[in-house]
C-alpha cells in the first residue's frame, strides 16, 4: 500500500476528532459549531501532510513565518485555502505579508499598520487584519495590552483606509492546565466585545490553540488554532 492513502485516512481521523471536540465545546457552551472556525497551524508541517488534510476537507492555514508560507504556497498552488498568518511580523516583511496572505492576525502597531496600508496601496488591495492583543502583558510576547486595543484600533482606522480591523488574536500566559487559561480567555472576550460594540466588522475572535481550545471556544472564541493536535508533534 502506498504511503499516500495512509496519509489522507490518518489525517481525515485527526481533522474528524478535532471536529468532534469543537462540537463538544460548543455542546457545553450552547454554541453552534459553525460558527468556529478551525485554522490548522503548519508551522515546520511537511507539505504531504498539508496536502492531506487539505484533501480531508480543512480550507484554512495558520503560519507563523512569512518566507516559509511562501515556499509552501508555491508547492500548493493547485489548492485555495484560505492562510492566515499568525506570528509576529517585521515591518521589512509587511510588503510580502500584504502580497500574499488573506488575513494578517498579528498586527500590533501602528508603525506595522501603515507599512501594510502603504503596500496595500502600492498592490491594489485591501487588508483584513487583527489586532494582536497580550493578555498577559507578558513582555516576553508581541501584542499590545488589551486596555489599548480600542486606542490602537482608532489609529490604524484614522491613518490606514486600505486595512480593516476585523478581529482580534490573542495567546494566553503558560497555565498549568488549561482550565487555568480560562480567566485569560474571558478577559480577552471583554476587551474583544468592547471594540466589537462600535465596529460591527470586528466578528473574529482567535483565541485557544491545541492544548485548550476547547475551553477558548466555552469561553467565546469564534476562531480556533490547532497544530499538535491536528498533525501530531513536529
Amino acid at each position: 500500500m502506498s504511503s499516500a492513502p495512509a496519509s489522507l485516512g490518518t489525517m481525515a481521523a485527526s481533522l474528524a476528532g478535532i471536529r468532534a471536540r469543537i462540537a463538544r465545546a460548543c455542546d457545553r457552551a450552547r454554541r453552534d459549531p459553525a460558527e468556529i472556525l478551525l485554522v490548522g497551524v503548519t508551522k515546520t508541517i511537511p507539505v504531504d501532510l498539508i496536502r492531506a488534510a487539505l484533501d480531508a476537507g480543512l480550507s484554512h492555514l495558520g503560519e507563523n513565518r512569512v518566507q516559509e508560507a511562501i515556499s509552501k504556497m508555491r508547492e500548493l498552488s493547485d489548492r485555495a485555502p484560505t492562510w492566515h498568518l499568525i506570528g509576529h511580523l517585521q515591518t521589512n516583511k509587511a510588503r510580502l505579508a500584504a502580497e500574499t496572505f488573506d488575513r494578517i492576525e498579528s498586527v500590533d502597531s501602528l508603525k506595522l499598520a501603515l507599512a501594510l496600508d502603504e503596500d496595500a496601496e502600492e498592490i491594489g488591495r485591501e487588508l483584513r487584519v487583527f489586532l494582536q492583543g497580550n493578555v498577559g502583558a507578558e513582555e516576553s510576547k508581541h501584542g499590545v495590552p488589551l486596555a489599548g486595543l480600542a486606542a490602537l484600533a482608532g489609529d490604524i482606522e484614522a491613518h490606514c483606509p486600505r486595512v480593516t480591523i476585523t478581529g482580534v488574536m490573542t495567546i494566553p500566559p503558560p497555565r498549568a492546565t488549561p482550565e487555568d487559561s480560562r480567566g485569560d480567555f474571558r478577559l480577552a472576550r471583554a476587551a474583544f466585545e468592547e471594540l466589537r460594540a462600535s465596529r460591527p466588522q470586528v466578528r473574529h475572535l482567535s483565541m485557544g490553540m491545541s492544548a485548550d481550545f476547547e475551553i477558548a471556544i466555552e469561553e467565546g472564541a469564534t476562531e480556533v488554532r490547532v497544530g499538535t493536535a491536528l498533525f501530531g508533534r513536529r
